[in-house]
């Protein structure tokens, strides 16, 4: 009997299971996993993380402080301004107490689309969402060789030693660094690498001491920008380097053409003369 003259027998229901059986359905497309999510942002003025990440081997303008813990893969997210459509990205390497904080510069960007110190802006909470990328994404944010993560020899190996254990294939596990260097603003400690031979020991070897308490050189400080003000200090010693609409200041915490922390500009000069015209002028 022809196919056709079989098909004027076979119930509908039989016809069905033939034409599936000659043609399997496609499998459904995998779902894409969305991490976006709304959050209320707030400025941060004051650069620390919690894993100890140095703050001297990072762009301190541009990491995010969120309430969840951080893991040894999701150090990177994107912030997108829900008005504006900006974005920036961040290194996620500290916990807040609750809020969604970010660096003030990031903040302002994200606001008004120009630095913190260059047009800085006072405000409250702000939406925007947020999801997470793939760490290797923040990699310009990292100024290290090679963009691995610098920790510190003396007061990351918990948080190492974790990724390490139970996370071997994460980023942080793959790309860290470790300097002796003593806290998170990089003040104290010695600006070298240290060795870890992993699992054999847990503890960093350094070329000196580890921990040294020694003050370090000031010679890639770690800078905050002060809200509202979008002042530009050093984080250790909170000195001024710059100032809105004034400009730089040189390494004794005065301007270029300043000779006692007072700048001296062009009407100043001039007032100045003016002055003592007047008073040794023989009248």
């Amino acid at each position: 009997m022809s196919q056709r003259a079989l098909s004027r027998w076979l119930p509908l229901s039989a016809l069905l299971a033939q034409g599936a059986t000659a043609t399997p359905a496609p499998a459904p497309a995998a779902a894409t996993r969305d991490t976006s999510k709304t959050i209320w942002a707030t400025p941060h003025d004051s650069y620390s993380s919690s894993i100890g990440v140095l703050g001297c081997k990072i762009d301190t303008d541009r990491v995010a402080y969120w309430p969840s813990s951080i893991s040894c893969d999701s150090i990177c997210v994107e912030v997108t301004h829900s008005e504006s459509g900006r974005k920036v990205k961040l290194l996620r390497i500290d916990q807040s107490q609750g809020a969604h904080d970010m660096s003030y510069d990031a903040w302002n960007y994200l606001v008004t689309g120009k630095s913190a110190t260059e047009d800085p802006t006072a405000g409250g909470t702000v939406e925007m969402t947020t999801k997470d990328l793939d760490a290797s994404e923040c990699a310009s944010l990292i100024h290290t060789s090679g963009h691995k993560v610098p920790l510190s020899a003396a007061n990351s190996m918990n948080f190492l030693a974790n990724c390490l254990d139970n996370d071997p294939d994460s980023y942080v596990a793959k790309n860290y660094v470790l300097y002796n260097i003593a806290d998170a603003i990089c003040s104290y400690g010695l600006d070298e690498e240290c060795d870890l031979d992993w699992p054999t020991a847990n503890q960093a070897t350094c070329p000196h001491t580890m921990g040294d308490q020694s003050p370090l050189d000031d010679k890639t400080p770690v800078y905050n920008i002060r809200y509202p003000t979008g002042e530009k200090v050093k984080a250790a010693s909170s000195q001024v380097v710059v100032t809105p609409g004034t400009g730089d200041v040189d390494d004794t915490g005065t301007s270029d053409d300043d000779d006692m922390g007072v700048a001296v500009r062009p009407q100043n000069l001039a007032l100045g003369v003016a002055f003592l015209a007047a008073a040794f002028w023989p009248w």
